[in-house]
């Protein structure tokens, strides 16, 4: 390979990089099955965007990509989803037509993505009476960039050279600890100044076709997930959809979830969903969660490895360097220590920094033994869920008041570990940010919740404590009431958080949408939120805003401060059918109903909070996840909230 850099890939020197602009991603094509991915334009071409290229975990493997039909460049005319793993790109080579209105010669491309790599078959179809020789040619830029850098917008340093054997047939090359074999079928690899060409001779017979092919294959011995190849587990819909919109959109979640399916290298029976596309393959405490419960009456089986692994995970000591914590549920799995370039964030491998992933751990043991998760495997976990809840009162109320609290101790962790993880995520009404220790409203509706159905789970299995769980539950209750409400213009509602000094964050934020359903407030309370979130400035008419409008921090396409989540939206559906507000529920459920066939059907991390009455469709937010898995699992979550779907076992 030319050499356009110093540095090789597996000793890159990185102790200055230059972080660009994060790139964009709305606008291209992705197929994926993790922990594989590849990224493209609409013409399956690579290197026009930051975001291109084949990636296996948290490493980028090829960074270019292009083919040529004797020396052109095909012309792209159609792009066709095949399902998650799997495009074809139609194009027209209209340089070896005969004279005509009609195309005569067509190139089909079709990519396939697997846990282990990325299969392509390019196919020449003629209509010509006559034979055809054509020289097919695959040019590939290997790369070794890690995720964040690409992230970042960092120009990676190529690979300073790739092995070709002796028949030229095949070539490897390595990344990051990677290594990646590429076989040209049929062809033959050169090694040229702009990287590597596979080229093919091909015969297209008259009004025939013919198929050539590359294989490439990626092997990372010290990796920490690893891709599952079965088929998933998916009860049928019962009752189907009433709304076509929604059936569709089950249906593409669906094979984006079964896409996106990992386990641990240590646990490889424990089936759980990666967090999202491109930057979350992996294990993530809150995420994945969240989209097992989300599709529990669809799967039980995810709910049990996901609960597996995570107790497996859980913390047994105080270390503030990884936030780990006896009982705690952990953030994330990474192979390395994740560096944030431009932001003073480093992560460890194994990070606990999450106040909320323990609680939603009990939540979701509670939830999937009530759909009916073998009693044998509840039973097993019950240890586990003693200590998670241990760790609710003795480690998140930091300061013994009742709250659950957090506060990053490094100073090079994250700031807000709510899953508004963005730095400017809690802030007053005036735009201004609150100081920590913050205690997140919908962290107490999750620890209240974890308590009394934990205690459930205690009586239930004749183990000791339910009682005083109740109490403590209750306890947090009172203390919530006492504290979080305020009032404004519009009449009373639970602040988003308090600060360091326990004053009220005032900020309207979708954060209300978590509480109801989970017996912290009380009918009238519950009545109170369900108005606010139908209220034109939470509600865009295409989900929930993230942050109200008549708050100074609200813009449309802020991360967290005015955007529209689609898992946070479903949320708060499900929320609100559960406390019995069944047309406040619909009316945000018809809101996400209406984006999703802007997105055909494939919902992203977020899109813009612009207002329906403004935009006929929603703006996507342009540096999006998609697909992600609470995204996507959100489409069940919005199908059992408005259809009246039930747990077997129904208190």
């Amino acid at each position: 390979m030319t050499q356009t850099s110093p540095l090789d890939s597996d000793h890159a020197d990185r102790s200055t990089p230059t972080p660009g602009l994060q790139p964009f991603l709305a606008a291209e094509t992705v197929v994926l099955r993790a922990p594989v991915q590849a990224w493209s334009a609409a013409d399956g071409s690579m290197g026009a965007a930051t975001i291109h290229g084949v990636y296996l975990g948290d490493v980028r493997l090829v960074a270019g990509h292009g083919v040529t039909v004797d020396g052109l460049v095909p012309e792209h005319v159609a792009t066709v989803p095949l399902g998650a793993s799997s495009v074809r790109f139609e194009s027209l080579l209209r340089g070896l037509d005969d004279a005509g209105a009609d195309p005569d010669v067509r190139l089909s491309s079709l990519r396939d993505v697997t846990t282990t790599g990325v299969h392509e078959r390019h196919t020449v179809t003629s209509r010509l009476d006559r034979e055809l020789t054509v020289t097919l040619a695959a040019t590939l830029r290997p790369d070794a960039s890690p995720m964040d850098h690409v992230k970042a917008g960092i120009v990676g340093a190529p690979v300073r050279d790739a092995t070709l054997t002796s028949d030229g047939t095949r070539a490897s090359w390595r990344a990051e600890g990677v290594r990646v074999d590429l076989e040209a079928r049929g062809g033959a690899v050169r090694d040229t100044p702009a990287g590597l060409v596979v080229e093919w001779v091909a015969v297209v017979p008259a009004r025939g076709s013919v198929t050539v092919g590359l294989d490439l294959v990626a092997t990372a011995p010290d990796a920490v997930v690893r891709g599952v190849r079965t088929p998933p587990h998916w009860a049928d819909l019962d009752p189907a959809p009433r709304d076509d919109r929604l059936a569709r959109w089950v249906d593409r979640a669906r094979d984006d979830l079964a896409a996106l399916r990992l386990t641990t290298t240590t646990a490889p029976d424990d089936v759980f969903y990666a967090a999202g596309a491109p930057w979350f393959f992996t294990l993530f405490g809150r995420d994945s969660l969240w989209a097992a419960r989300f599709t529990l009456p669809l799967d039980l089986t995810v709910a049990g490895g996901t609960l597996r692994v995570l107790a497996g995970l859980q913390g047994t000591r105080h270390v503030p360097g990884t936030a780990e914590q006896p009982g705690k549920i952990m953030h994330e799995l990474r192979q390395r220590t994740l560096t944030i370039p431009g932001e003073d964030v480093s992560l460890p491998p194994l990070y606990y920094g999450t106040v909320d992933a323990t609680a939603l751990w009990i939540c979701l043991l509670h939830d999937a033994w009530r759909w009916g998760l073998p009693q044998a495997e509840v039973e097993a976990l019950l240890p586990h869920l003693d200590a998670a809840l241990a760790w609710m009162r003795d480690s998140g109320d930091s300061d013994g008041d009742l709250l659950l609290e957090y506060v990053d101790e490094t100073g090079h962790g994250l700031a807000n570990q709510g899953w508004k993880d963005s730095g400017d995520s809690v802030q007053w009404r005036d735009g201004t940010l609150a100081e920590g220790p913050i205690a997140l409203c919908e962290v107490q509706a999750y620890a209240y919740e974890a308590a009394v159905h934990g205690a459930d789970l205690l009586d239930a299995f004749g183990r000791a404590g339910g009682d005083a769980w109740r109490d403590w539950a209750g306890r947090l209750r009172d203390r919530f009431r006492a504290s979080f409400w305020v009032d404004d213009d519009a009449g009373a509602y639970p602040a988003i958080a308090l600060d360091a000094a326990k004053r009220p964050v005032d900020t309207v934020t979708s954060n209300l949408g978590h509480l109801l359903g989970t017996g912290l407030l009380d009918p009238d309370e519950e009545a109170l939120v369900a108005s606010r979130l139908v209220s034109p400035e939470l509600s865009s008419g295409f989900g929930l805003r993230t942050m109200s409008t008549d708050s100074a921090g609200y813009w449309p396409l802020s991360y967290h401060g005015g955007s529209v989540w689609t898992h946070d939206t479903a949320i708060a559906v499900q929320g609100l059918a559960r406390a019995g507000f069944a047309d406040e529920a619909a009316v945000l459920a018809e809101g996400l109903l209406a984006a999703a066939p802007t997105f055909d059907y494939r919902m992203p991390e977020l899109h813009s909070g612009d207002p329906a009455r403004e935009m006929p469709s929603p703006v996507p937010y342009p540096a999006s996840c998609r697909p992600q898995a609470w995204s996507a699992a959100a489409a069940v979550a919005v199908w059992s909230a408005t259809h009246a779907v039930r747990p077997p076992r129904h208190p």
